[in-house]
């Protein structure tokens, strides 16, 4: 940050990149960003959306099946996804997510070597929790973190020239 502000945390810069991917989130029953670490480098990210070539919620409405929409893939899912088709390893990694995960995710994370887990907001209750804790993955419940950028272009001697 500038001007003399602290500049964020690890842990509230990822948070907020999370935020920042959550919105390309195309179900609007939730807008949910995932962003996945490991030695302070992100591996990946998701958000919760349909399928490749399929229509999306948000155009066409949910597709409701025991009050859960189907038609989208969860964030977490999307960024271990997009880690598995470059040949990603995510063991060992953290996950930075806008929610707490739903069971399903959970086991996905676990899974994939995910070793902790850093939201700022909780999902209804699932046995998450429960998948987290006997698989040893930490987690770690912040604020949420400022939802405003810092961004002081005028401070910048080169933008200077580029808005006259």
């Amino acid at each position: 940050m500038t001007g003399g502000k602290k500049r964020p945390s690890w842990d509230e810069y990822f948070l907020k990149v999370a935020m920042l991917v959550s919105e390309r989130a195309t179900c609007p029953r939730m807008h949910c960003g995932c962003v996945l670490v490991k030695d302070k480098q992100i591996l990946s990210t998701g958000y919760n959306g349909s399928i490749p070539g399929d229509e999306h919620c948000e155009d066409i409405g949910c597709l409701i099946v025991d009050n859960h929409c189907i038609r989208t893939i969860h964030a977490e899912m999307n960024a271990i996804l997009q880690c598995s088709s470059h040949g990603i390893s995510t063991n060992g990694a953290t996950a930075y997510i806008t929610n707490m995960p739903c069971t399903n995710c959970a086991k996905a994370l676990i899974t994939a070597g995910i070793k902790e887990i850093v939201i700022f907001s909780d999902y209804h209750d699932t046995l998450a929790e429960e998948f987290l804790a006997k698989a040893k993955v930490e987690i770690k419940r912040l604020h949420m973190p400022g939802n405003l950028i810092d961004y002081n272009l005028e401070s910048y001697s080169s933008a200077k020239k580029f808005n006259k």
